[in-house]
Order: structure tokens, then sequence, then C-alpha cells
């Protein structure tokens, strides 16, 4: 099945001041205070902008920083990594693809078993559908991620 992600303009007019500020002006939302950082359900995680699918709860962890950390895209396709020196050091944003979002960034400091990157993520930047929800949001061809990992009841 195949989808057209975009940047939505109707989609940008309706995000909260936060979500607008860390999607499209690079902001970063507090950490322990954010939406998904401690959210154990199984889903997906996609773009608040465009729709596009970029992380799943198979690959979410705590990494302890207080922000949703994943080892890796669901889609890597849909994630890109861009240098980002406004801090005065050298990071990698990670934007989406389609909807060119800020996420937030990638480091090397992920669980070294799963490949050793932590991507490092702004909730604000993020929708979650529930594993149940997927078919009725069109995104059922995930379901097989939670089959895979042995996640469904």
């Amino acid at each position: 099945m195949s989808h057209e992600y975009r940047k939505d303009p109707e989609a940008i007019s309706r995000l909260s001041r936060e979500q607008y500020q860390v999607t499209q002006e690079e902001g970063t939302e507090p950490p322990f205070n954010n939406a998904y950082w401690d959210n154990k359900e199984p889903g997906l995680y996609v773009d608040i902008v465009s729709g596009e699918p970029l992380f799943s709860s198979v690959n979410k962890y705590d990494s302890g920083t207080g922000w949703p950390s994943f080892t890796k895209p669901v889609e890597p396709e849909n994630v890109v990594a861009v240098q980002d020196s406004s801090l005065g050091t050298i990071r990698t944003e990670v934007r989406s693809a389609h909807g060119d979002s800020h996420l937030g960034h990638v480091f090397d400091d992920g669980p070294a078993e799963a490949g050793g990157l932590r991507y490092c993520l702004n909730s604000a930047a993020l929708r979650f559908i529930g594993r149940d929800d997927l078919e009725r949001e069109g995104y059922g061809e995930y379901r097989r991620t939670f089959e895979s990992s042995g996640s469904v009841e």
C-alpha cells in the first residue's frame, strides 16, 4: 500500500504552540514532562505533520533522559539525519523525510546489542497510534511489526 506523505499546511495550522515550536522551529520540549517519554503501550509513532510512520514501540526503550528514545526507525527512509551545530557542538538532528519536521537528535550511546544508536525524540513531533487502532487509522500494514515481536495478545 502506497501513501503520499507530505508537509501538510492544514496539519501545521492545527499544531499547539509547543508542537509548532518543536517541529517548525527546531525547539525542544522539557524532559520528563512530555506525552510519550514513559509510554509503554504497543504502537506506532508517526510524524504529527505528515503522518509518515517513524518509530515503533518495539524499538522504544527507557534511556533515562526523559524523552522517548528508540534504537532504530520503523521506516529508515522516513528519517533524515542532518548535522546540527546550533549549540556550539556538533550533533545529528533527525527530521522526517516528507514532513520536514524536526523530531530530535540521534546519538551513539544507545544499547550496543541493538546497534548502539539512541534516537532521542520530542513527543510534540509525534502522534502515537496504539496497536489496536492501526487498521482504523490506515496503518494496518504495521501490525506485522508487533506480530513478529511476539507482543500481540
